[in-house]
């Protein structure tokens, strides 16, 4: 009786994509930046055109896609925070150096191709790369039965994937421009407050000759000009500068005080949802580290999956829901800004 090892499987596909690869040479098709800060990319709608495409060439059904990235000591960014969110999407992080340049992403890449063939969970995968650091990859799955679709970007000239790669994949696929663009933006070139330099610039590391580029902007010239917020009121004697949670006295005085709604339940205190802002920005800082301000940029208005977080950490330290408290949400935001802003040494703002 034969084993379940050797029953032919139904079709099943995966998609591997290499997003240091997409967006460069997307960036580079499309915009002629060679900077991922220069543009903007809606990554859901990309993923949703990527499986689209592949349902479309492809028989049997999506396992997932397998989305591979860097990020400083690998804590993902706000966008990649929303790609992890997405449904069969599996986000896989290695680390981004001081030099900008990937470690790890080859290697988790070709671990997760080789392993799905090897137990059998694919019969097809889909590539979207350009590394010949990926050929043992594809010479492995292809022993184990799988066929290889190899998908990459249209060049600017000559070719941008490896020559062998392509030779020993089992289809080859060009994304064309037209297929690409509605999901790449350039980056919006925001006003220089007075005093400014107008033309801002900064040498790039890795430029020949010292190649000059447009800077992105620092924090003060993006938020210059915000209406000011009325501060919190200070600590109490003997907290110093520090930012302290509250105490599960203060929750349950806050939590019942002050602010009478509709259907009779009060809601938290001004000052006290100010302080918890500060408190999960704080952290945020600590965790992710200063140069993740970017993925908060223009502001005042949070992404949606920092806001999401910021409530969730809040109803933590209040111990009850801000569902019903749209008033306190807001203040909760504010403080949470006012944190951020003194950080760069930014005037406070205010969320709308």
């Amino acid at each position: 009786m034969a084993t379940s090892e050797f029953v032919p499987q139904p079709a099943r596909y995966a998609i591997f994509v290499d997003a240091g690869y997409l967006y460069a040479a997307s960036g580079a098709l499309l915009l002629g930046c060679g900077s991922r800060r220069e543009y903007r990319v809606a990554a859901e709608k990309l993923i949703k055109a990527l499986t689209s495409h592949a349902d479309d060439q492809l028989l049997g059904e999506l396992l997932r896609v397998y989305w591979f990235d860097a990020a400083p000591k690998r804590q993902p960014t706000v966008d990649q925070r929303v790609i992890a969110n997405l449904p069969l999407v599996k986000l896989r992080l290695g680390n981004l150096n001081a030099q900008g340049q990937q470690k790890g992403v080859d290697a988790q890449l070709r671990a997760d191709l080789e392993a799905l063939a090897r137990h059998r969970a694919i019969t097809d995968a889909v590539l979207l790369a350009g590394d010949e650091d990926m050929l043992p990859a594809v010479e492995a799955a292809q022993r184990y039965g799988v066929r290889v679709h190899l998908w990459g970007v249209e060049p600017t000239h000559g070719s941008n994937q490896a020559e062998w790669l392509v030779w020993e994949s089992d289809t080859v696929e060009v994304l064309p421009s037209d297929f690409l663009r509605p999901y790449f933006t350039k980056a919006k070139v925001l006003p220089v407050p007075p005093g400014a330099s107008a033309h801002p610039v900064t040498v790039r590391e890795g430029d020949a000759g010292g190649h000059r580029t447009p800077a992105v902007p620092s924090p003060s010239q993006v938020f210059a000009g915000r209406p000011p917020a009325v501060k919190p009121a200070p600590a109490a004697a003997g907290t110093g500068n520090a930012v302290r949670g509250p105490t599960p006295a203060t929750v349950a005085a806050h939590m019942h005080a002050h602010h009478p709604v509709a259907d009779g339940k009060l809601g938290p205190d001004r000052d006290h949802m100010l302080e918890i802002g500060e408190h999960v920005a704080q952290k945020w800082i600590f965790e992710r580290g200063r140069d993740n301000i970017r993925d908060l940029l223009p502001g005042p208005i949070l992404p949606p999956v920092i806001d999401k977080e910021l409530l969730i950490e809040a109803e933590k330290e209040l111990g009850g829901s801000l569902r019903p408290y749209q008033e306190a949400r807001t203040w909760l935001r504010d403080g949470f800004w006012e944190r951020v802003y003194r950080e760069f040494g930014i005037g406070i703002g205010k969320s709308d």
